[in-house]
């Protein structure tokens, strides 16, 4: 590889943070479109395509990958109105598609079909909301993998979309109101600069009237002094309540605020208030249609939770009733009730206390309330009357992981997925009433999950915290360190990492492979104390808990550094290239993926601001030291012996800015072109990963796969 890698000229930016002077040679990499980047980005794919090309194996690696893919997935069913909704995918679709029946188990009719939206598939089918007649869907599509979408609505009797089009939405839901006149959902003005690269200001939650125009939709709340602040607006499902809850960043807190719907749009001998923090657009209207002229025909939105103190996720109503889950006075997640009449902490009522398990989630469903636990980062399920009395526990088919349960508070029965690192989803349902249920719908694979079996361990890491480990692997294996592993993680934002089954992680086990998931500090595993000690100036300990997850693997002889790798995406890339830095010694090959690695600079685009409460504000000199201390851009050292590095991203990747990934593969070509690969792949119409046809994901795993044998020497 010496002396083959694209020219990445290196320019005189230097920026001085606390009195340092920190050098950004690659600054013009972060102009995506300029000449010399594409150039630059031709070249690096040429380059990849060629040297990946070479390695034998490749392509019987990706025709077991299709085989493996090919299986029948369906979401967890909805009910609205008379009516069944749910998406499915049969096996090789670059999209799920949504489909509609009359009855659970009637022959379902094709209502969407996002795979007839592009040539290429990267057309994806993101959210959906159906309207609660079951006559109306809205749903979000994006486009390249970006994090926009443009909303539409279909008619289901019609079967086509109505006139309706809402552009410009990013990080929102949408949420109708009970009599199907339309929907709340949040969107940002249009960008001035890059849509792809320009920093997500002043987000707005609006009402979208169905039949009318974007430009007329009802402004419900925005706040012009927080330019970082995001709403979603949920509406109850007996349609009185708008609950709006609030953030600032990507941290577990949040504020909430309402609107009481069934109220009129002002009280007779009201006082002229406004419900956001200036006045509406000349073309606004109010919730009768009505345009608003003045902000003193604008009703007030109320304020239930003030204080940034705690996470608040509502969950239901009844009456003046608001249901939350919240890790408020419980770091580890509890359920309670309050009046909105009577809001003060001091009158809530505690349904369901803090257990020695991490709550994870709840719905109502039945009048019941069907809460997921996490033991030990696997479900446990149990159910509550709304008084809070134990019901019981739902039984699981084993160490995996339950989600979904969709169901609303009239239904019987709830809808959930349960899956493992082997055995892939199935859908169950439970009818709470008799305490008992079976599948539903459950796919076909030519995967055998019989050869194989995960293992729970705990290790101990650097400064002696107890940390759980998944290791997945065929029954009988060998400890005799010979056997070629992978290692995930990802330790950040709260988000746990939990058993479930994936086609990629099928065919590296029928490889021979090993699969080894840690779950690291950063992460929400064990609730607030766990996600806080992985953050900020603490945010070293999720890379010490990611090394000594590799020094166990090794020490009870699963693997040796020549025959292990690591792999993670977004933070978890992050995760894997500062592991990479600073323990080269332990991997024969890395797989920073989609990672945040100049973490100087990651606020400056898209929504990267938000992640100043995970990372750190390098306006704060102590957090800017930490950041500084393992960014990997700035880490880079010339002549070292680095793993062989595969670096993926994708040039529509506005989440995580491209140029992260630029950047750090420029510096690492240029640190030791004579070590061993240091490559990058970029799809050219691919995004941070959500919506990526499967058509590229099985040429990206196929790809990574013959990287990381190629480097073990196992390349056949």
């Amino acid at each position: 590889m010496a002396r083959s890698y694209p020219e990445a000229k290196k320019g005189t930016q230097v920026d001085t943070y606390h009195r340092v002077q920190v050098a950004d040679p690659y600054r013009w990499l972060e102009n995506l479109d300029s000449r010399d980047t594409r150039a630059w980005i031709d070249a690096e794919n040429k380059l990849t395509s060629v040297w990946l090309g070479a390695i034998p194996g490749r392509d019987r690696i990706r025709q077991r990958l299709t085989e493996l893919w090919n299986y029948e997935r369906t979401s967890a069913p909805q009910k609205y109105g008379e009516r069944w909704f749910y998406t499915r995918n049969d096996g090789l679709q670059n999209q799920a598609a949504l489909y509609v029946a009359d009855a659970l188990d009637a022959p379902p009719r094709l209502l969407l079909d996002p795979n007839a939206l592009s040539k290429d598939g990267t057309i994806a089918l993101k959210q959906w909301s159906v309207s609660d007649d079951g006559k109306y869907v809205a749903y979000g599509l994006s486009s390249g993998g970006s994090d926009w979408e443009e909303w539409h609505v279909l008619d289901v009797d019609a079967g086509k979309p109505t006139n309706d089009v809402l552009k410009w939405v990013k990080f929102s839901n949408a949420s109708w109101r009970r009599d199907g006149t339309g929907f709340f959902y949040s969107r940002y003005d249009e960008p001035k600069a890059d849509a792809l690269k320009a920093a997500n200001k002043f987000q707005k939650l609006y009402f979208h009237r169905l039949g009318e125009d974007q430009d007329d939709d009802l402004l419900i709340y925005e706040n012009r002094d927080q330019p970082d602040w995001r709403f979603q607006g949920e509406v109850s499902d007996d349609g009185r309540w708008l609950v709006i809850g609030v953030n600032r960043s990507t941290e577990p807190k949040n504020l909430v605020l309402y609107r009481d719907l069934a109220k009129p749009w002002r009280q007779k001998g009201e006082k002229k208030k406004v419900a956001h923090a200036s006045a509406p657009g000349p073309n606004v209207r109010n919730m009768q249609g009505k345009k608003i002229k003045t902000e003193s025909q604008v009703t007030p939105t109320e304020t239930l939770i003030g204080t940034w103190d705690a996470a608040y996720e509502f969950l239901g109503s009844s009456k003046s009733t608001l249901y939350f889950l919240t890790d408020a006075d419980a770091p580890r997640y509890r359920i309670v009730a309050i009046d909105v009449d009577h809001p003060d902490k001091a009158n809530w009522k505690e349904l369901v206390a803090q257990a020695r398990d991490t709550l994870q989630s709840a719905r109502i469903v039945n009048r019941s309330l069907v809460a997921t636990y996490m033991q030990d980062a696997h479900s446990a399920v149990r159910t509550f009357d709304l008084k809070g009395k134990s019901l019981g526990e739902i039984a699981l088919p084993g160490l995996g992981t339950a989600s979904g349960f969709s169901g609303r508070p009239r239904d019987q029965a709830a809808f959930y997925t349960f899956s493992s690192f082997t055995v892939p989803p199935a859908v169950y349902r439970y009818d709470l009433s008799a305490a008992g249920g079976g599948v539903w719908r459950a796919p076909k694979t030519a995967f055998d999950p019989a050869k194989y079996e995960t293992k729970q361990a705990f290790y101990t890491s650097r400064d002696g915290t107890r940390v759980p480990l998944f290791v997945t692997a065929k029954k009988g294996l060998k400890l005799d360190g010979t056997n070629p592993t992978i290692l995930y993680g990802y330790g950040g934002f709260n988000i746990p990492i939990q058993p479930n089954y994936s086609a990629a992680v099928a065919a590296w086990l029928d490889l021979g492979g090993v699969y080894a998931v840690a779950n690291l500090r950063g992460g929400g595993e064990y609730g607030r104390d766990w996600h806080e000690a992985g953050i900020k100036t603490h945010k070293q300990n999720v890379f010490d808990d990611f090394i000594a997850a590799a020094e166990y693997l090794i020490a009870q002889k699963y693997t040796s550094p020549s025959k292990l790798a690591i792999r993670g995406g977004s933070n978890g890339g992050l995760l894997v290239a500062a592991a990479e830095l600073q323990r080269p010694d332990l991997f024969a090959a890395a797989i920073p993926q989609v990672g945040v690695l100049d973490m100087l600079r990651f606020r400056d685009f898209t929504i990267g601001k938000a992640w100043e409460s995970d990372y750190g504000s390098v306006d704060n000199a102590d957090e800017f030291k930490a950041l500084y201390a393992y960014s990997p851009l700035h880490n880079v050292k010339p002549g070292s012996d680095y793993p062989a590095t595969l670096i993926l991203t994708g040039d529509h990747d506005d989440r995580v800015f491209p140029a992260h990934s630029f950047k750090f593969a420029a510096a690492m070509q240029a640190a030791n072109p004579q070590g061993k690969p240091k490559l990058i792949r970029i799809e050219t119409r691919a995004g941070h990963g959500q919506g990526k046809p499967t058509t590229m994901q099985i040429d990206e795993v196929a790809d990574v796969y013959a990287f990381i044998l190629e480097a073990m020497d196992l390349a056949r």
